[in-house]
């Protein structure tokens, strides 16, 4: 009897345990030796009656040994290159045969093996953020309802916590320069794509850890209202200045982080980081699939061919356990705290929890609850497909933590290298800014972004409160939007019943100065629990948009292209020409504003 070489190496396949294949992307890193690329020939892209006919076409019979020497010869051949944007024909995919896991090391890769077997397949290109079924979930976002106008007389107080998040710009850069679509609404916090940028805010002189700098001219999106800029400047500490590191690395290596974009691009990341640390550091490496393990046990910094060569033998496979690798990756990072030093889990994962603790909330309590023991966590999110967003973001944030999205060995270098000091090391922690605005000068206001980091007015002076932590170095900025007390305000004041056990809030004589705002920052130092308290004053000087400075006008337009991209009516107003004119003017020899000056660009082309 006949039988096709088609059909017969699907059997192999079926048989052998394949997992279900994943589409490439040519702009990523090019497979490593975990995986094997095949080209798809005359199958991938067909319809079912060519499959059909193909299967029925007459082959010699082949013998198993036939089959994998076959597919041994083909498993790099080169490959016509893949493109979301072309569809299937001519792509590239990637099977793994299940290999056995060293003893004790999840996802470790036998140090002698050979190649995995190749095979024919019929992979449709995955839709980002839509789910693919297993292993392509679909990405995951909170949803984000846009800070509404308030009235002064109503709500005098503003309350926030800081962030120094960044894993929104590189997200939305994925989709619009990877995908060549936009991102999905929830994918856009403002607050993140501003902060992506650093600014030239005056660094603190005095014994805080960092300053407070503010601006204030007119809004380009509304003249008839100002807008407010708040900016605060981490202190430096350079590399080799800074504390002595105990660093566990918690790496994904399940099925879903089978992915160049994802397990690949990870291992080589960390070995950028690697090669930043020191005789005073030491890095352990626990990793998870189905179940966590111990891969390198706690090692010093300056012994990076040992690092190196247990980053190397990571592969992926299996389904994913994370509750289970963060529990085991505080407890390897306070087994070897340095008391004073850097004490610091760096998660790298595509989020798909999909075993044990899965629950974000559960997962949430448990890293709340281990960062009191003095151990800070990172998370680093790869891959689009299965990227589960709005649990890595509550992660980070309840951790003492921070949180950026790897896209490419660029932001990694970014991220790992030129700010491995603002990564690494805490400067503040539960960082919070509360504004009161004068009722003479101020009829409304409005905070641009900050959506899911917004407080209770009684949480500033609740040293309980759980806010944001600042890195060395760090810049952060905030914008409000206000309407002057001389300006008809958008929101009225509500009517309430006059109180009958007290009377009406009186105005101070503060409120006849010329002061527009206060500005109130708590913080505690990484080791204390006690916050301190920072007060500013802020008056309106009365500039013109075109009389602020190039970082204000440059960060404008940053907080404009985020408004555009969310869509919300009260941002009708902005559009990609003005942003366009602000973004060029204020580029200069900045390579990350000249990227994003091109992404403006490219959004402009997908907008029509």
């Amino acid at each position: 009897m006949r039988v096709s070489k088609f059909v017969l190496l699907l059997a192999l396949a079926a048989l052998c345990g394949c997992r279900q294949p994943t589409a490439d992307n040519n702009s990523g890193p090019q497979p490593q030796d975990d995986a094997v690329a095949v080209t798809s020939g005359a199958v991938a892209g067909k319809t079912d009656e060519a499959i059909t006919e193909l299967e029925m076409a007459e082959f010699e019979p082949m013998s198993v040994s036939d089959m994998k020497s076959e597919a041994k010869k083909n498993a790099y051949a080169a490959t016509p290159a893949s493109s979301v944007a072309s569809g299937p024909e001519g792509g590239v995919v990637h099977w793994r045969m299940p290999r056995e896991m060293s003893a004790g090391a999840p996802g470790m890769q036998p140090a002698a093996e050979e190649a995995p077997l190749a095979a024919i397949v019929n992979n449709p290109v995955p839709v980002p953020g839509q789910g693919e079924g297993p292993g392509m979930s679909g990405d995951k976002f909170a949803h984000v309802e846009v800070n509404p106008f308030r009235a002064v007389a109503d709500e005098p107080l503003s309350t926030f916590s800081i962030d120094v998040d960044t894993a929104s710009y590189s997200k939305i850069r994925s989709y619009l320069v990877d995908y060549n679509q936009l991102p999905p609404q929830g994918a856009v916090r403002v607050e993140e794509l501003i902060n992506y940028f650093t600014y030239n805010y005056q660094a603190p002189t005095d014994q805080h850890p960092f300053a407070a700098n503010t601006e204030v001219a007119a809004c380009p999106w509304n003249p008839d209202h100002r807008l407010v800029r708040i900016g605060i400047k981490g202190k430096e500490i350079d590399n080799a200045n800074r504390p002595a590191s105990n660093l566990v690395f918690l790496l994904d290596v399940s099925g879903s982080m089978d992915d160049p974009r994802k397990l690949p691009l990870l291992k080589q990341g960390m070995k950028l980081l690697v090669d930043q640390l020191g005789e005073n550091d030491k890095v352990a490496i626990v990793v998870y699939a189905g179940a966590a393990g111990m891969v390198l046990n706690s090692t010093n910094g300056d012994d990076k061919s040992t690092i190196m060569e247990a980053l190397d033998r990571l592969q992926a496979g299996g389904s994913t356990n994370g509750g289970q690798g963060i529990a085991l990756a505080y407890q390897t990072a306070m087994e070897n705290f340095i008391k004073g030093g850097v004490n610091r889990v760096i998660l790298c994962t595509d989020g798909d929890f999909n075993v044990g603790v899965t629950s974000t909330s559960d997962l949430v309590t448990m890293a709340a609850e281990k960062a009191k023991s003095g151990v800070f966590l990172s998370v680093m999110g790869f891959g689009i497909g299965n990227h589960n967003d709005s649990m890595m973001e509550e992660l980070s944030g309840k951790a003492n933590g921070n949180y950026a999205f790897i896209d490419t060995m660029q932001e990694a270098k970014k991220v790992l290298v030129e700010q491995m000091s603002g990564t690494l090391t805490t400067i503040a922690k539960d960082v919070k800014i509360q504004i009161e605005f004068n009722p003479n000068k101020v009829s409304a206001y409005r905070l641009v972004g900050y959506e899911n980091r917004v407080l209770a007015n009684e949480d500033f002076n609740d040293d309980k409160k759980d806010a944001g932590e600042i890195g060395a170095g760090h810049c952060v900025t905030a914008f409000y939007e206000i309407v002057p007390a001389s300006v008809e305000s958008p929101v009225s004041t509500a009517k309430v019943d006059d109180l009958k056990y007290q009377s009406t809030r009186e105005k101070t004589e503060a409120a006849d100065s010329d002061e527009l705002l206060t500005l109130k920052i708590r913080y505690k130092q990484p080791d204390e629990d006690e916050s301190t308290l920072m007060s500013v004053a802020v008056k309106d000087s009365g500039h013109r948009f075109g009389e602020a400075t190039g970082d204000f006008q440059f960060a404008t337009g940053v907080a404009m292209f985020g408004m555009l991209l969310r869509g919300d009516e009260q941002d009708a107003k902005v559009n990609l020409d003005e942003i366009t004119e602000l973004v060029s003017n204020n580029v200069g020899d900045d390579s990350y504003r000249g990227e994003f000056l091109k992404l403006v660009q490219a959004t402009k082309t997908l907008k029509k």
